[in-house]
């Protein structure tokens, strides 16, 4: 059996903010859009900020690294 997953109150905005600042999309950032997805609360602007990441993704306006973290200097 598995354990729910429950995400932070902030997650996504969190994560849409520092996905579009950065330009890119890591390793941790995909687990994370991931356990949102399977996540049955989210709301509406949560799904929709989601959407826009994918989006972005896939007309290369965001880059996929391989890496587990961004480190901002």
């Amino acid at each position: 059996m598995t354990s729910p997953t429950i995400l932070l109150p902030s997650a996504i905005s969190d994560l849409f903010a520092e996905v579009t600042i950065s330009g890119s999309i890591t390793l941790a950032d995909r687990y994370g859009l991931m356990a949102a997805v399977l996540d049955e609360s989210l709301d509406e602007e949560e799904r929709f900020s989601i959407d826009r990441l994918l989006h972005s993704v896939s007309r290369g306006r965001v880059k996929i690294v391989d890496e587990l973290s961004t480190v901002m200097e």
